[in-house]
């Protein structure tokens, strides 16, 4: 059951990031049939047929031989697809399908579901879901984009079709593989590190500091000329009598400053400094803005380049402004800085740690042939960084910050990105925290991997079983997109809580120095933490007994 929840989620997750998969629709016309081949073998099914079954159970005769021998279960699961709706504008589905990242999904699904002379039926599919978006009594249904299909026949080719099925099923195999034996070598390590610590702080509750919030607008006058970059940041100062260490939190795509706040606050009442960077071109308002057709992009090649420098130009502003400021003086310790990432974010925190772009890598990983048998969503935003400059120099791709002293990337993307050689070149020490349901960076392409490529002595991996991409966002009520429940994946407070915890451990730890912190960065503890319904687990060092790292990479980018 769960195999076929991570399925059906992967699915929807690529439907949600690159399309609900031309132009124009034929008038009048629409699909009466879908015709199976396979090899030289072909069966058809009329829409009629689908519709009756969907809307009252009845088997038709053409469609007997395809559901007489299903299980019960089986049957209400196809009735209950056919007419789920997905609550979308047009608008929204329109742009989102004509950015490079849904047009490439489109392609992929192409392959296999084709206009009745067997051609590939992306711009059919692109007609289709714009069309029964636009439909206001029955909206977008899986039915209904049958039926807004703009060939009287929907081809669906059973060669590719399987073959994606099983791209689809080892990607799956590989995943649950690899999270057994961390979930495995995480039993063994709690067993090796003795007693369990009985906890003098609890690490999930506030600390003894409040604090205030400052937000400020910056502008990078050295970028986008003649007006410069502009971007606000949110402060998070506690009210301490001594300098605070600094923690730079980077939002993911789609998200904002507001989606960490309950992590910033946590870190804050603990006597940290948290700055919160608001990356205008990857944001809930520039999503926002896309959605609404002012934006032509889910996100520029450049904030690939800019994000970094967003954190890196924060820091720089806050230091000039902590000597001239009352407010701030002697209050904020550029010396200890840690980032925490998620997703692009994690991204960030990465670069800011030492990784590098490695061109010549994404090339290879993003190839026409690579990019169609890929079931890893994040590689379409990641081969996006493609289209940057090439003649830009290695010093202007390299954003390593030497105040950064340690990141914690959750659910980050950069497989493809900094591949083996870029992500050998990080220098502090890294958390890496996985979700095993994430369907939009999959464990085994984007983190697994990755952690065997880490050099550093200091690097942990942090697994939330049950957790999905969504799971560690906070709510926000500012610009934010809604996402149904079964997408953001069981009890996120829990999800966060565990993330409070285990920052404030790695933090402490790595960017204070606190060694008794250190007690807590094991798999013992997170076996104490561990509750339903999502199961914790950590592992230091190297992972055992999965498959290597170029293999994972080379089948799941």
């Amino acid at each position: 059951m769960q195999r076929s929840r991570f399925r059906l989620s992967l699915l929807f997750s690529g439907l949600v990031l690159g399309g609900f998969l031309l132009s124009v629709s034929l008038p009048g016309l629409s699909a009466e049939k879908i015709t199976a081949s396979y090899s030289l073998f072909e069966r058809s099914v009329s829409v009629n047929a689908l519709e009756t079954y969907a809307r009252t159970g009845e088997i038709g005769r053409d469609l007997a031989p395809y559901i007489r021998f299903a299980a019960p279960e089986l049957r209400d699961n196809i009735r209950e697809a056919l007419l789920a709706r997905a609550d979308v504008d047009a608008v929204a589905v329109s742009q989102f399908l004509y950015t490079p990242q849904g047009e490439a999904l489109l392609q992929r699904l192409g392959q296999a579901i084709q206009l009745g002379s067997g051609r590939s039926g992306y711009l059919g599919l692109r007609s289709a879901l714009i069309l029964a978006a636009a439909d206001e009594s029955e909206g977008l249904t899986l039915l209904n984009v049958l039926r807004y299909f703009p060939t009287e026949t929907v081809r669906l080719d059973f060669n590719q079709t399987l073959r994606m099925a099983q791209e689809l099923q080892g990607l799956i195999r590989d995943n649950n593989h690899a999270v057994a034996r961390i979930e495995n070598q995480s039993r063994l390590e709690a067993q090796d590190n003795g007693e369990l610590i009985t906890p003098f702080e609890d690490l999930m509750e506030l600390g003894e500091y409040s604090w205030d919030v400052t937000s400020l607008d910056l502008r990078d006058r050295d970028r986008t000329l003649p007006w410069g970059y502009a971007f606000a940041i949110d402060l998070y100062l506690p009210r301490a009598r001594r300098s605070a260490p600094i923690v730079v939190i980077s939002h993911g795509l789609g998200s904002n400053r507001q989606s960490f706040q309950y992590l910033a606050e946590h870190l804050a009442s603990h006597g940290f400094a948290v700055v919160v960077p608001e990356h205008s071109g990857s944001s809930a308002r520039h999503m926002e803005a896309l959605l609404r057709g002012r934006a032509q992009e889910i996100s520029r090649p450049q904030e690939f380049i800019d994000r970094p420098l967003d954190v890196t130009f924060a820091l720089n502003s806050l230091e000039k402004q902590a000597i001239t400021d009352r407010q701030l003086r002697d209050r904020l310790n550029f010396e200890q800085v840690g980032v925490i990432g998620q997703s692009f974010g994690g991204y960030t925190a990465l670069s800011l740690g030492g990784a590098k772009i490695n061109f010549p890598e994404l090339e290879r990983r993003c190839g026409v042939t690579q990019q169609s048998r890929s079931w890893n969503v994040s590689i379409f935003l990641q081969c996006r960084a493609l289209e940057l400059d090439h003649s830009t120099s290695e010093s202007q791709l390299t954003f390593r910050d030497a105040r950064v002293q340690g990141v914690i990337a959750l659910n980050p993307i950069g497989s493809a990105l900094f591949g083996q050689l870029g992500y050998s070149n990080i220098d502090v020490p890294v958390m890496m925290v996985s979700g095993g349901a994430d369907t939009v960076a999959p464990p085994i392409a984007e983190q697994i991997p990755p952690f065997a490529w880490l050099e550093v002595p200091d690097k942990y991996f942090v697994l939330l079983k049950q957790a999905t991409h969504f799971s560690v966002i906070g709510s926000s009520q500012e610009d934010s997109v809604t996402l149904p429940l079964d997408i953001i994946g069981p009890n996120p407070a829990l999800a966060q809580r565990y993330v409070k915890a285990l920052s404030l451990a790695f933090l402490q730890t790595h960017i204070i120095g606190n060694d008794e912190f250190a007690r807590y960065l094991n798999a013992a503890y997170a076996q104490d933490m561990s509750q339903d319904p999502i199961s914790l687990f950590l592992v230091q060092g190297v992972i055992d007994g999965v498959p290597s790292p170029d293999s994972l990479a080379n089948r799941h980018l």
